[in-house]
């Protein structure tokens, strides 16, 4: 039996690990944490659960719900029977809404670009024209990767104002990128596939229970179940290619899949593992996510979410029934989501909330009077990869110029933005890279042991 070695406990090493253990492979998961789910978990203070970050996803993410469905948990999250986004100004009142129409794609979203209230009628009709030429743009042509979004939308007649308040709206939180700092390839795969491809893709769904529980634990009982060793704590420290496989530490596999973040992978790679120039994940770079967790006495949001345009805030999250808290009733702990947050990564949480809670008192007319119980940060320095333009070429493929080694990860070359989808498809390619190559011999037992 091939015996395989996935390093690395987020979602696309639990993914590989899954889908090489149902295809009969001995597999060891080794993780450097002292728990399962990578960058979507959560962790417990004063009696609240606290998710590290707010990970929504769409029904186009097919890899992700089937991974969920493998985990046993697809009943612990909510997806919407239809798209509707409220969306608040910050200096304004009223509420605009992003909501589809049962029409086939593109006309779904027609009515919605045509009475958002946050553009004017000549900005409407010109992100109706931007949207139908996004759909024609070639993703997968490499000149296509050196462009910038930003530059895209600006020759293609939108102004700064509907950047803010439409493109950067849905781009900003996918991306974790502005539009002028990211690959029109990777905003084209975002826009294409999420809401001009089908009427349903972009339907919003998000989890009913902590991330802790959704992934990091449901996938323990999983790989157990399926006879995967599961070691936490286990960083890897050297990688080396032995006779007949590839040894770590003490053991021996036929094949390894590194599902770590790119500086991990470039430190235990080979030199001639991937055609990439030395420094390439560095050159990829990261992208900070910084979350701002708000606890008012009060209730001030009435839906699960809202979006913001013409404030410091992106998206707010109403956490109260997924904090599994036993406070009063008449909390709401709010989350405030910042993606692209290279401004606010080291800002101190003084300074934070001296910008975050008035801009909050002033996107919700309920909170104006609300006294704020509590104020906490939570900060993912290098939550994802940069989609900068051209940074596709810093992207390698699940299947590396080493046998028997492969690579996993939101920053391989799925296409995808770094998404909770994009790491699940990462680990099926990893998974089919390590099923389609041809065993190599095994050393014989006494050399394995020795």
């Amino acid at each position: 039996m091939s015996r395989v070695a996935v390093v690395g406990g987020g979602l696309a090493g639990i993914t590989t690990a899954l889908a090489l253990a149902d295809a009969g492979r001995e597999v060891q998961l080794l993780e450097a944490r002292p728990k399962l789910g990578g960058l979507t978990h959560s962790f417990e203070r004063d009696g609240r659960w606290i998710d590290n970050g707010q990970h929504v996803f769409l029904r186009c993410c097919t890899s992700y719900l089937g991974l969920l469905d493998r985990l046993g948990v697809r009943d612990h999250v909510h997806l919407q029977p239809r798209l509707d986004v409220p969306v608040r100004s910050g200096r304004h009142a009223g509420v605009g809404r992003i909501r589809r129409t049962k029409m086939p794609a593109p006309l779904h979203l027609g009515p919605a670009l045509a009475t958002y209230r946050w553009l004017s009628m000549s900005e409407r009709v010109q992100a109706v024209r931007a949207a139908l030429a996004l759909g024609r743009v070639d993703r997968e042509d490499l000149a296509t990767d050196a462009q910038s979004f930003g530059a895209w939308l600006a020759a293609h007649g939108q102004d700064a104002r509907a950047v803010e308040a439409l493109w950067e709206l849905i781009g900003v939180a996918t991306l974790n990128a502005r539009a002028v700092d990211a690959s029109l390839a990777v905003a084209a795969t975002v826009f294409q596939v999420g809401l001009l491809e089908q009427s349903d893709a972009a339907d919003i769904g998000w989890p009913l229970v902590p991330l802790q529980q959704l992934h990091g634990d449901a996938a323990a009982r999983a790989l157990a179940t399926a006879g995967v060793e599961v070691r936490l704590h286990a960083r890897v420290k050297s990688l080396d290619d032995v006779e007949g496989g590839w040894q770590i530490d003490a053991d021996r596999y036929d094949d390894v899949v590194l599902a770590v973040p790119p500086s991990e992978a470039e430190r235990l790679l080979p030199e001639d593992a991937v055609d990439l120039p030395t420094g390439w994940a560095d050159a990829l770079g990261s992208s900070p996510i910084v979350n701002a967790h708000v606890v008012l006495d009060r209730v001030a949001l009435d839906d699960p979410f809202v979006a913001a345009v013409d404030s410091p805030l992106q998206w707010v999250f109403d956490r109260t029934p997924q904090s599994l808290a036993s406070h009063a009733d008449s909390e709401q702990y709010l989350a405030i989501s910042l993606s692209a947050a290279d401004d606010f990564i080291d800002m101190p949480v003084a300074e934070l909330r001296e910008v975050l809670v008035p801009a909050l008192r002033q996107l919700l007319p309920a909170a104006a009077d609300a006294r704020v119980k509590e104020f906490f940060v939570t900060r993912e320095r290098h939550a994802t990869f940069r989609p900068a333009p051209g940074s596709g070429r810093f992207r390698p493929n699940a299947t590396t110029a080493r046998p028997g080694l492969h690579l996993a990860g939101a920053w391989t070359a799925t296409g995808w933005p770094a998404t909770m989808e994009g790491a699940v498809r990462s680990g099926e390619s990893a998974a089919a890279s390590v099923l389609r190559t041809p065993l190599r011999p095994s050393l014989p037992s006494e050399d394995v042991l020795s």
